[in-house]
């Protein structure tokens, strides 16, 4: 409780409510879900979806709005405010009344199905339904399920509109609406929608609000349609997940990729989530990972449903350890076992920068958060550690030594594993035939180096090759930007002249290129050199 400040924002509309009792609760005494008013269908919910005690942002939004208060509340993702909305939203619905009787705006399809579903686990003894609309899905299926009824409907503000507009959603019965995310739906555009929608709500009706970071607008949306709102602020020192350790590594732009590939085969997460700024960038970050050998997949805007609904079932179920998002499209990501969160782009503000390690760290688990740098952007990291009151260690990239070990250690375990499976009898037989030549040492031995090494391909981008150690080569930096990408225009002039340099001398149009990888001579595959044609007439 000591972490937490609340004051009172009188409004010269509308009257003071009455005091609301508040729980004795001492501040050396365990605060658990009994001491609140809630029933007990709703504690056995709770105790089978394993909390254990209510986290703070739980504890004063439960202290109030469970008698009914409106409230803004200042909560970063993975800090328990679904339930902290949820429980008073169950606890006030009539289970025999089908209406809509709460209104719950989102700004992400993702973290509607979220907060849908975890809203359903909890009221499920009570007999509550909710039901998630959000753009993406079939129209019809959302049609027949609020024919159907649902007492809580949660969905994205322009799917809402749309329900609005058509009339199939009538919200003449709300008790309660719930902006989640609030900072979030106005950095996407959506305030003359959330005001649409809150002025087609009974004005009697409950309002719960919660965002990350209390701006301006959002602490003027509450003056104008909250009743007296009690605002609770989370301290500065808790702003970030206490559970999540944080450094960076300093890389130039053009290096940034090889200093991924090195983490990642080092630190070998669980599983991991990268951000990037653009769609296209990620699209561009999933492919180069793929192609170096660390299997990914992209979300981002242009993904429909059932692409997002595949990609995210992988990501669950650990097929693919490594998702590559935007901000946006990963909001509402629910995977308690994210390990890693990486930074491959720095975020623009200290906001976004929260919400992104908030994706790890969940459950009672630690977690790691990682940022990569470029020189030139130390200082903006610098303001990012002030302002969320945090620490942000810098670490060495790993060297080329840890590199080699840290995979001859992850080949070990995956050999360990497969053994404790017992699958491997049926390659007796050939295994003894080497035998009786080489010794099992050295069998063994060869066998590591063909699941350790990989051959080098044919370079169809110009660009990259396939190689040990899953990294991207590193061409010549005069064909790189700042960034790291590819300068084409410098690229086609520079093969034009080297090509009339040939034609002049008489080479030959195949060569032999040589590269240093790591410590290791890697001979790439001959790569054919196009002479330029004679024009007509010379």
């Amino acid at each position: 409780m000591d972490s937490l400040t609340r004051e009172m924002r009188p409004s010269h509309s509308t009257p003071m409510p009455p005091e609301i009792p508040s729980p004795a609760f001492s501040s050396e005494k365990k605060i658990l879900f009994e001491d609140f008013k809630i029933s007990p269908l709703v504690l056995k919910a709770l105790a089978r979806m394993g909390f254990k005690e209510p986290s703070p942002i739980q504890v004063s939004t439960l202290e109030y709005a469970l008698n009914g208060a409106d409230v803004i509340g200042q909560a970063q993702t993975g800090t328990g405010k679904t339930a902290a909305f949820g429980i008073p939203i169950i606890e006030k619905i009539d289970p025999s009344d089908r209406k809509v009787q709460a209104l719950i705006m989102a700004p992400t399809r993702e973290l509607a199905i979220q907060v849908s579903e975890e809203i359903n686990r909890i009221g499920r003894d009570k007999g509550i339904h909710s039901l998630p609309v959000y753009g993406g899905q079939s129209i019809v299926v959302q049609l027949d399920g609020l024919r159907r009824g649902a007492h809580i409907v949660v969905g994205t503000p322009g799917r809402l509109i749309d329900h609005l507009n058509r009339k199939t959603l009538r919200l003449q019965n709300v008790q309660t609406v719930v902006l989640d995310e609030a900072d979030i739906m106005l950095d996407m555009g959506f305030i003359d929608d959330i005001k649409t929608l809150l002025n087609e709500t009974p004005k009697e009706r409950q309002t719960l609000l919660f965002s990350a970071t209390l701006s301006d607008p959002i602490l003027q949306i509450g003056r104008k349609y909250m009743r007296n709102p009690h605002e609770i602020r989370i301290s500065k020192k808790n702003v970030t997940v206490e559970s999540v350790t944080q450094f960076y590594y300093e890389t130039s732009g053009h290096h940034r990729f090889d200093a991924l590939c090195r983490i990642l085969d080092v630190h070998q997460p669980l599983l991991t989530l990268i951000f990037c700024e653009t769609k296209q960038n990620v699209d561009t970050l999933t492919a180069r990972l793929n192609k170096a050998g660390h299997v990914s997949e992209a979300i981002h805007g242009d993904l429909s449903q059932a692409q997002r609904d595949k990609v995210m079932k992988k990501f669950r179920d650990g097929t693919v350890k490594i998702l590559v998002a935007t901000d946006v499209a990963a909001r509402g990501l629910n995977v308690s076992a994210v390990s890693h969160v990486i930074n491959y782009n720095l975020p623009k503000n200290t906001e976004t920068y929260i919400h992104r390690i908030g994706r790890t760290g969940r459950a009672g688990m630690e977690g790691v958060a990682i940022t990569l740098i470029s020189p030139h952007e130390f200082r903006d990291l610098k303001t990012i550690q002030a302002q969320s009151k945090t620490r942000i260690d810098k670490k060495e990239l790993p060297s080329d030594h840890e590199v080699k070990n840290a995979r001859i250690k992850g080949v070990q375990n995956k050999i360990a594993e497969v053994l404790n499976k017992g699958a491997v009898k049926k390659y007796t037989p050939w295994l003894k035939e080497l035998y009786s030549v080489y010794t099992p040492e050295d069998v063994a031995s060869a066998l590591l180096y063909l699941f350790d090494h990989v051959e080098p391909v044919e370079n169809n981008d110009k660009d990259e090759f396939k190689r040990g150690f899953r990294s991207e080569s590193r061409t010549d930096s005069r064909y790189r930007d700042r960034d790291g990408r590819a300068d084409r225009g410098f690229q086609r002039k520079h093969r034009g002249s080297e090509s009339e340099k040939r034609e002049k001398a008489g080479e030959k149009k195949f060569g032999e290129k040589k590269e240093a990888l790591r410590g290791k001579e890697v001979y790439m595959m001959p790569v054919m050199t196009r002479a330029r044609r004679p024009k007509p007439g010379n």
